[in-house]
């Protein structure tokens, strides 16, 4: 695992808070496409503290959430009881061949070996499971989310990125995944500011940064805060990306 995901296991808590939720639609879809129902089962892959998991829940399909980070694991165990939970990652699923008939990942895939891990999600999906990626992506055209990116962006080094890849590219080539789809879906975050805070502090490389960082970062972003238009929100745009395992 990247040194980065230390950030996890020292923020899971403000993770928990600090974190969006994905929107309706969104969900919806993947519902719908994946055919989530009672009688099929679904992986949720890297699920962190459940933002995903607890949103499918009502599709009525058998869950399983996979977390590598011990601290993430126990806040999903805590915000979605009774889904069953399993450590291991992308890379190694520990699930026989053809086990579930659909996988999620929500805001994760960027932190896998993207070749390795497709084909291990191709390995436990059933013939024609279907696969989903899902991320909010802040949207930097508003004034807000364009200013945190000012200070974010100085802070991430090598550390893995949503933007790194063209990931319907990456289902479309790896061979193991066909008709796959991009979505966009607009969503907003409502925050007061100490919940801007901890949606920054929680981000990977912020939370493993030297104390004195962490404290600059806060207090800039508390400056925002105090003189952003109120009521504070964060607008995002989420991207689902859809395959099916050939």
């Amino acid at each position: 695992m990247h040194p980065a995901t230390r950030g996890f296991a020292a923020a899971a808590d403000v993770y928990e808070r600090g974190r969006p939720d994905y929107p309706a639609e969104a969900i919806a879809r993947i519902v719908s496409r994946l055919e989530l129902r009672r009688g099929r089962t679904a992986l949720d892959l890297a699920a962190g503290t459940g933002k995903l998991t607890r949103l499918l829940l009502p599709s009525g399909a058998n869950l399983i959430a996979l977390e590598p980070v011990r601290e993430m694991r126990s806040q999903l165990e805590t915000q979605v009881p009774g889904v069953a939970t399993l450590g291991g990652t992308a890379e190694r699923i520990p699930l026989t061949d053809g086990y579930v008939d659909a996988v999620t990942v929500a805001q994760a895939f960027h932190w896998f070996n993207g070749d390795e891990a497709l084909r291990e999600i191709h390995r436990v999906l059933r013939p024609g499971g279907g696969l989903a990626l899902i991320w909010n992506a802040r949207d930097e055209r508003h004034p807000l989310q364009s200013a945190l990116s000012e200070i974010i962006d100085p802070l991430a080094g090598e550390t893995p990125r949503r933007l790194q890849r063209n990931w319907k590219t990456l289902l479309d080539e790896s061979g193991l995944f066909q008709r796959s789809e991009r979505s966009l879906f607009q969503h907003v975050q409502p925050v007061d500011e100490q919940g801007l805070v901890e949606r920054i502090l929680s981000i990977s490389f912020i939370a493993t940064a030297p104390q004195r960082v962490r404290a600059e970062v806060e207090s800039r972003v508390r400056e925002l805060a105090r003189d952003a238009e109120h009521p504070l929100s964060l607008p995002y745009m989420t991207e689902l990306y859809i395959g099916f395992a050939s």
